[in-house]
């Protein structure tokens, strides 16, 4: 298909038609060297786009309340406030509550591991995961994600990916525009609450490796389900900047105006 674009150039905008495949969803701004005073940065319109608007099913509010009654045992202490802005308050303090990044990277796991019943995950890592060499367990997790995970992340979708064996598989996620990310406004809480250990949970508990791959610009996610990631500390994810938006990156330009607040808290 094609889909017609829009290129901002000092003299005024004129439409671009460039090609697109049906599989990839996302859109490109293109900008000319010279800029005028008015024009904003790709950040800006990536963050200033509409949001997707995602209608909650049947179950959502189940998953909801039970992942944030799993956080409040964690952390000790529940929000006033209801549904997601008290679960996001929640996982701040979860956030801050870590002696380490590594401790709210094992807590967060541990909240995983009892979402699910007992030995669930252990048949599915030995029966499931080793089938056809690890891409059905793959292609099952991506749907069940994109089934049971949009009251958390907002609407994604299941995608293409490009395996390290050379072979593509329909094993992604695909998130538009993550809501956790965008309600939290902290890379921190983004990186040691669900990149880091979501991917340690479904390669160590399910026999399934991924890999996530977070954008701080528009706030879109790509999951690749069968990639195993880099370890923590190779991952370039660690040398993103905070978001401007954070507050705990706020918290920390009032205390102290002398520290270089360039490095995330997250790190």
């Amino acid at each position: 298909m094609k889909v017609i674009g829009i290129v901002v150039g000092g003299g005024g905008a004129a439409p671009v038609v460039c090609s697109s495949s049906v599989r990839n969803h996302r859109f490109r701004v293109s900008f000319s060297s010279t800029s005028s005073p008015g024009s904003k940065t790709v950040e800006q319109v990536g963050i200033a786009a509409a949001k997707p608007e995602y209608k909650p099913g049947v179950f959502d509010d189940l998953f909801l309340n039970l992942f944030r009654s799993k956080l409040v045992q964690e952390v000790g202490w529940d929000s006033k406030k209801p549904g997601y802005d008290g679960l996001i308050e929640v996982a701040n303090l979860l956030m801050k509550k870590g002696t380490t990044n590594s401790d709210t990277v094992e807590t967060t796991v541990r909240i995983l591991r009892s979402l699910f019943p007992p030995y669930l995950l252990e048949l599915y890592k030995m029966l499931i995961a080793p089938i056809g060499g690890g891409k059905i367990a793959a292609m099952m997790v991506a749907r069940v994600t994109v089934l049971t995970c949009q009251w958390l992340m907002g609407p994604c979708k299941v995608n293409s990916i490009d395996l390290p064996d050379g072979t593509s598989c329909s094993s992604g996620v695909y998130v538009e525009r993550c809501k956790y990310l965008e309600e939290s406004k902290c890379a921190g809480i983004c990186t040691n609450t669900c990149k880091f250990p979501t991917q340690t949970f479904f390669k160590d508990h399910m026999g399934v490796p991924l890999l996530m791959e977070p954008n701080f610009a528009d706030y879109s996610c790509q999951f690749k389900f069968g990639v195993l990631p880099p370890l923590p500390e190779d991952d370039s994810i660690l040398k993103e900047p905070c978001l401007e938006a954070c507050p705990n990156a706020s918290l920390r330009r009032m205390a102290a105006r002398n520290i270089d607040v360039t490095a995330c808290p997250k790190t």
